[in-house]
């Protein structure tokens, strides 16, 4: 095959798989393929990073987590995975090939207070909200309790289980803010795939297993976890890591390099067409295709057979939210340490905050000191953050200049009293496209894309645009294993239920970003 110069005999000897998309699902899918070495496995990435929303951006020396990433799963395979990749060291000065634990510091940040995240009914909740407000949330929880809603909207989902005034103060503006719809525009399949088993009963009984010593990280929520492990330089140094093991086993990673076409003869994926940056196009054969590209582009880029209109058009209209991300050098921040967990001179011990303020734009606060101090160009001297805001392509705050959304994100979280604006040292602004698959619009069509795509015997859907799923990094990885095992069993036409249903089991709960 012409496009594995670099291991050219190993790739013409055996089959080749085609992998579009170099994130956390198709390179997990190329690593096995690679180990097993049955197959030869080509990742075509279209952008010149590695790792998808899992990379990381470096800035002046100072690095940026894309939307922040926990290593941390409840999949045995995926957590042996990672750590043959990057075992976990207890000095970390020895290697910087390295595994840390950390520990999960999440808090909302609302009427200028700090309140646990999930929302507990601690003392301080009820120092915070006052006697008044706390009681009239526990009798509005109580009656959720008694009388259930039909869950047709998120927002249904949402009061069924915290009850109307809780909804209203944690959950109700910042979900806007994230999908620019509001909860009762929005699908219950939300809730229920990435908060499907946290309540506030849950975090109650959380919180008296904690007490007791019970807890068990099998059990808990993946929302509760006080601790995750998190490379050196942070996740994209992972991917980094896993890409080179990947051409180290005779595999090969092409960088700016976009699939346009996929062509299907009968009910196969025989070739792929890959463009480069120059209008370079390439037609390169294969005998497996996994796809992590978003749904509506291998919808559109299929070529060969003919595409139902109601696919073609539910797929075209398939829905995402978009993301920017400031990252900010400032020499202090104004908030102090006022939790019972040590920090570094006596600074906040938050990984991230999410920010429900209703008066500014900002969705979520990452504090890149916490993830890895690694992460820091000067760890001792500046804080280094992230601010997080969710939008649309096209859209006002994507179409803002680079200083004046900057000018607007130090203005706002000054008006909050996390900074000071002369404090600021440096900024820097990044945007990411296709972040979030959204749960709306055409999305309830979805079972008849992918009815069409299953016809293809040899395609496989993986990971969070490849499925149109708000997965997290490790079912991503998983939807890319099952792919794997599927195609290593001898009968790769086999049902693909194994693979779409990473993530839809009743056990597996997840509440996060």
């Amino acid at each position: 095959m012409k496009d594995c110069q670099d291991n050219k005999d190993r790739c013409d000897s055996r089959p080749v798989a085609v992998i579009a998309g170099g994130g956390p699902a198709g390179l997990t899918a190329a690593y096995e393929l690679a180990v097993d070495g049955g197959l030869s496995p080509v990742v075509f990435e279209e952008s010149d990073k590695i790792g998808g929303i899992s990379r990381t951006e470096i800035y002046k020396g100072n690095r940026i987590d894309i939307g922040g990433h926990r290593f941390f799963s409840k999949s045995d395979r995926v957590m042996a995975w990672w750590n043959r990749v990057m075992p976990l060291e207890a000095d970390p000065e020895k290697t910087d090939r390295a595994m840390m634990r950390r520990r999960r510091v999440s808090r909302i940040y609302y009427l200028r207070r700090f309140f646990d995240y999930p929302v507990r009914m601690s003392l301080q909740t009820i120092r915070n909200l006052g006697l008044s407000k706390t009681f009239r949330a526990g009798l509005s929880y109580l009656k959720s309790t008694l009388v259930k809603r039909p869950e047709v909207s998120l927002e249904d989902f949402y009061i069924n289980r915290f009850g109307k005034r809780l909804y209203s103060m944690f959950f109700e503006d910042y979900t806007e803010k994230v999908w620019g719809k509001h909860p009762s525009a929005l699908g219950a399949e939300w809730g229920a795939q990435r908060v499907k088993g946290l309540s506030l009963s849950g975090v109650i009984k959380d919180m008296i297993s904690s007490k007791l010593n019970r807890k068990d990280g099998r059990k808990v929520e993946t929302s509760l976890i006080e601790e995750f492990i998190y490379p050196k330089f942070g996740p994209g140094q992972l991917w980094e890591c896993v890409a080179e093991e990947i051409k180290g086993k005779g595999g090969a990673v092409r960088m700016e390099s976009r699939v346009s076409k996929v062509h299907v003869e009968g009910n196969r994926v025989v070739a792929v067409t890959v463009e480069s940056p120059d209008g370079r196009r390439d037609r390169v054969e294969c005998d497996v295709f996994l796809s992590s590209m978003p749904l509506k582009d291998l919808v559109a880029s299929i070529d060969g057979i003919d595409v139902p209109d109601e696919v073609r058009r539910a797929a075209a209209s398939l829905p995402y939210r978009d993301f920017i991300t400031v990252g900010l050098l400032v020499d202090k921040l104004k908030l102090r340490n006022e939790t019972a967990i040590p920090s570094y001179k006596d600074r906040i011990p938050d990984t991230w905050i999410y920010v429900q303020e209703r008066d500014v734009r900002l969705g979520r606060v990452q504090v890149f000191n916490n993830w890895s101090p690694y992460m820091v160009a000067d760890y001792e001297g500046k804080m280094w953050i992230g601010l997080e805001y969710f939008c649309a392509e096209g859209d006002e705050m994507w179409e803002m200049p680079d200083k004046d959304f900057i000018r607007m994100a130090v203005s706002e979280l000054e008006k909050i009293g996390i900074i000071d604006r002369e404090d600021v040292e440096d900024a820097v602004r990044i945007r990411v496209r296709k972040a979030y698959p959204a749960y709306y619009g055409s999305y309830s069509e979805l079972p008849a894309i992918r009815a069409f795509l299953d016809r293809i015997e040899n395609l496989y859907c993986i990971g969070r645009n490849g499925q149109h799923r708000y997965n997290n990094m490790d079912h991503s990885m998983l939807t890319a294993m099952a792919a794997v095992d599927a195609i290593l069993s001898g009968n790769p036409a086999v049902d693909k239920s194994p693979v779409w249903n990473v993530n839809t089991e009743d056990d597996y709960h997840e509440a996060r970003n």
